[in-house]
């Protein structure tokens, strides 16, 4: 019997060609999450036949349709970038540590959370790549649309540099910052029942360091995938992360020490 012509190929991301990786080279907490993926058979959907190549309809399934407890990111093509390997453990490793209760949905806590922690990582990862990997095509694509958010902002060119300048001298704290207002912007819009309220939660946030690039990150579709299909009861767990996370030293490492390794050693 002929393949449906809407099936997927899966993939693991030991059978995908990745793009950029020798940039990532020395990211030695990027091999470990890659290498999460793999032990666990991640499975990756890849478009075939006349849907083969078709990003935009790749982006569509993937924003609107994709769930981090089931993992499978849909692409358009064999290939992945390194950036996206790292983003996918992490939405992985989430999961593993805080899984859905059984006959539920995920908790939204536990959403927000893994969508932080994943986007978060990719200024961290232009921090550690800027000055070692000046060719990077990472540094290509995600410096112009950081820089194209960061004006929609009103952040001029001198403020961007910066800004860029603070990434890169300390990427870990970065991550951290980053990564604690996506998780508030997303929970207080969550929140939200109006555009005036939404307007207020969002202007709550417009002295952070990192304002300037709140747009850069898909937050209106976070939250409609968590209205759609979150469980939205307080998730004490994820909140007990959260705040560890803000208190650590280096959060990093503390997400290091307990999700990739015990994923690593349970594997």
């Amino acid at each position: 019997m002929a393949p449906s012509p809407h099936a997927f190929a899966r993939r693991t991301v030991d059978e995908l060609t990745i793009e950029d990786e020798r940039s990532f080279r020395h990211v030695a907490l990027y091999g470990d999450l890659k290498e999460t993926l793999s032990r666990a058979k991640y499975p990756f959907r890849v478009l075939e036949g006349a849907l083969e190549g078709r990003a935009d309809r790749a982006l569509l399934l993937n924003l609107t349709f994709w769930g981090p407890e089931a993992g499978g990111d849909v692409l358009d093509t064999a290939t992945l970038p390194a950036d996206v390997v790292a983003h996918a453990a992490w939405h992985h490793l989430a999961v593993r540590a805080l899984p859905a209760a059984p006959g539920v949905g995920p908790s939204v806590d536990s959403l927000f959370l893994g969508e932080a922690i994943a986007s978060a990582f990719d200024v961290y990862l232009v921090g550690r790549l800027l000055g070692h990997a000046p060719s990077s095509t990472f540094l290509e694509t995600q410096v112009p649309a950081m820089a194209d958010a960061a004006d929609g902002a009103g952040l001029d060119e001198d403020g961007f540099e910066k800004m860029l300048e603070g990434i890169a001298a300390d990427p870990e704290r970065a991550f951290a910052d980053l990564r604690e207002l996506l998780f508030d912007a997303t929970c207080a819009l969550f929140a939200c029942r109006t555009v005036e309220d939404a307007s207020l939660a969002l202007a709550l946030h417009d002295k952070h360091r990192f304002a300037p690039l709140l747009h850069r990150y898909e937050l209106s579709n976070w939250v409609l995938y968590a209205r759609a299909y979150g469980n939205p009861e307080r998730d004490e767990r994820a909140r007990t992360v959260d705040t560890t996370l803000r208190t650590v030293e280096l959060s990093l490492d503390w997400l290091a020490r307990e999700w990739v390794a015990p994923a690593l050693a349970r594997t």
